[in-house]
């Protein structure tokens, strides 16, 4: 009986060890895009997404199954063997029999994985396609657009808000645009994933705050290639902005009667032309007139070629600050932006504060 027992665990052992090799070895399927955005769909015009696979795997494979998360959705797929390191496309097509956006999933089953491969297609179903109706002023590489700069201002932490910039495809050729160099903060997508020559498309991104870290602003810079392996050229820049404020949640008068509450001498400096002068100082006076403590959590400058010095965070009922403010000539002569200092409070009524310095 015991040498049965070995043999059983033995033959179990093995059949495990040749599941395990055949899943690593034969069941690596990639995608070039798992989720394909149709855009806008005229209803009850089925719409077709082509998902393009390959066999990463050392083995052969085939798809045992197909199953999609309604009957609304119909798939085509390869029936025969797809070799190791063999491309192959399954398609999907949507009835759109339904108004408004839509979401199907697509699990591809093979002869070798426990667990599917899920596709998804996406989009909005409308009664007539509804065209951008603004101009496309700016050129992204080989893509128009209507524009190449994304803010996101006074963002409280949990928030997730979305911006967009509109596309047009002026080359000959379909693009499926990417975004290179996205921050780890950042979403983006382009819906339809896909532009055919002369068709437009959206492109959306969206700010999860609460992976921001601090208050105060954050900028980057991303970039609209025409592949993953297309160059982050400054042809193709996009500039992120975003302005991170404290949440203070729902503020009652009684605590606003209890609050800080920030007074500045100025918030537009004009500090006229440097003539001889190397440097130009200023100073800007920064009052409470609050009952508690006004504390300047954060100050942060939006271009080089200017200074800033606080004499304190801190400051009490009554009392006031200095803020001195010094421009340099010669940094400030590359610099195109409009030179600025952000001061982020904790005074509900007033968390940013934006001082603007203008030097000729």
């Amino acid at each position: 009986m015991a040498s049965l027992n070995i043999i059983i665990r033995t033959a179990f052992l093995a059949a495990l060890l040749t599941l395990m090799a055949t899943e690593m070895s034969g069941q690596r399927i990639s995608a070039n895009a798992q989720v394909i955005d149709c855009g806008q769909v005229v209803f009850k015009k089925p719409v077709t997404a082509h998902f393009e696979l390959i066999n990463e795997g050392e083995a052969s494979l085939t798809i045992k199954d197909v199953e999609t998360s309604c009957g609304c959705t119909e798939v085509n797929y390869p029936k025969g063997l797809i070799t190791a390191n063999k491309p192959f496309v399954v398609s999907a097509t949507y009835d759109a029999k339904q108004m408004g956006r839509f979401e199907k999933y697509i699990d591809v089953y093979t002869n070798g994985a426990s667990l599917p491969f899920t596709l998804t297609m996406k989009g909005v179903v409308v009664e007539e396609l509804r065209d951008f109706g603004g101009e496309y002023e700016y050129v992204l590489g080989k893509i128009k657009a209507d524009k190449k700069d994304i803010v996101f201002d006074d963002v409280n932490k949990g928030e997730n808000p979305t911006a967009e910039i509109h596309l047009l495809n002026t080359t000959s050729d379909v693009v499926k645009p990417v975004i290179l160099k996205l921050p780890k903060y950042m979403k983006a997508s382009v819906s339809p994933s896909s532009i055919p020559p002369g068709k437009a498309a959206v492109l959306t991104f969206t700010l999860e705050s609460k992976k921001l870290d601090g208050l105060g602003l954050s900028q980057d810079k991303v970039y609209l290639g025409l592949s993953p392996t297309d160059k982050a050229t400054d042809d193709k820049e996009i500039s992120l902005q975003t302005i991170m404020l404290p949440s203070f949640g729902l503020v009652t008068d009684q605590q606003l009667l209890y609050s800080p509450k920030i007074k500045v001498s100025e918030t537009t400096l004009d500090l006229g032309k440097f003539e001889n002068k190397k440097k130009k100082k200023v100073t800007v006076v920064i009052e409470n007139l609050g009952r508690t403590d006004l504390e300047i959590m954060n100050m942060q400058l939006y271009t080089v070629g200017i200074e800033s010095e606080l004499s304190t965070n801190v400051i009490h009922p009554g009392e006031s600050a200095k803020l001195r403010i010094t421009a340099d000539k010669k940094t400030l002569k590359g610099v195109k932006e409009q030179p600025k200092i952000l001061l982020i409070t904790n005074d509900p009524r007033t968390p940013k504060v934006i001082i603007d310095v203008n030097v000729q």
